[in-house]
């Protein structure tokens, strides 16, 4: 059997891949935060770790002083296996496991999530030859473009010792979601419907009846009226004084009159 490749087929063959390279970044993603495993099995610190979905697979370091400090989310913490979080000394080649993974303690809110990591190497001598243990502070921040680490305290006087770190990341940030309030779209609406008025009116007045000037304008004649009796409206409701009234004349009648009637009008003109 003799499979060919044509020209179209290579688009094809491309997508194809592209997708299955997303779906297994997704499934890897999975994969890792299932290898946390939880000091007691719940739903829901289970749903916080499936939060932190995108800071999988990613080592985060920080310097302190002479140690360097090196996280990483349900994972080997710079390929050491089992452990998430390790402390190396600067110029010696010395490594100490401060939390592994299959100890595991996750709490979350809104915009944090609080990951313990226990079952460290004993102390010598410190904490009762208590575990080590790893606190890491999960915030959501904005600003961050990348995910960074940093080393708050070794906490040594506690009957339970512990190291705290803090990551910010903007992968943890909610989504805030845009409320537009009912006003708004009746304005909006409002504003479009005016415009396809304005805008469908002008071009119907200069293409088709071949107006020119103002006489483009859509309802030209409703609109000057309307805007008369505003004006009248307007004057009455804010005038603070009544008008002079303008006086009025008798008028001169186009028919003549009469002898008689010239008489009597003329009598008072004569002397007594």
């Amino acid at each position: 059997m003799k499979v060919s490749c044509g020209p179209n087929s290579v688009p094809v063959l491309i997508w194809t891949l592209a997708a299955s390279l997303v779906l297994c970044s997704g499934l890897a993603a999975t994969e890792n935060n299932t290898k946390c495993i939880l000091l007691s099995e719940s739903v829901t610190e289970r749903n916080v770790l499936k939060r932190l979905e995108p800071l999988t697979g990613k080592n985060f370091t920080t310097v302190d002083k002479n140690y360097t400090y090196v996280f990483q989310l349900c994972g080997d913490a710079d390929g050491v296996k089992g452990a998430g979080v390790i402390q190396k000394e600067n110029g010696v080649k010395k490594l100490t496991i401060v939390g592994r993974y299959n100890s595991t303690e996750a709490y979350g809110g809104s915009d944090w999530v609080m990951l313990i990591y226990g079952s460290g190497e004993g102390y010598d001598s410190h904490c009762s030859k208590d575990m080590r243990r790893a606190i890491v502070m999960i915030s959501c921040d904005r600003k961050a473009d990348k995910a960074k680490l940093t080393m708050i305290e070794e906490d040594r006087v506690r009957k339970q010792c512990y190291y705290l770190f803090e990551l910010d990341s903007s992968e943890l940030c909610p989504v805030v979601q845009s409320h537009i309030s009912t006003g708004t779209i009746i304005i909006i609406i409002g504003i479009c419907l005016l415009a396809a008025y304005l805008i469908g009116g002008f071009l119907y007045q200069r293409l088709v009846v071949g107006a020119k000037g103002m006489e483009q304008f859509p309802n030209i004649t409703f609109w000057q009226e309307f805007g008369n009796l505003t004006a009248d409206g307007c004057d009455f409701v804010c005038r603070s004084r009544p008008r002079e009234e303008v006086p009025t004349y008798r008028g001169v009648a186009t028919e003549p009159l009469d002898e008689e009637e010239q008489e009597e009008r003329d009598d008072h003109l004569l002397p007594m």
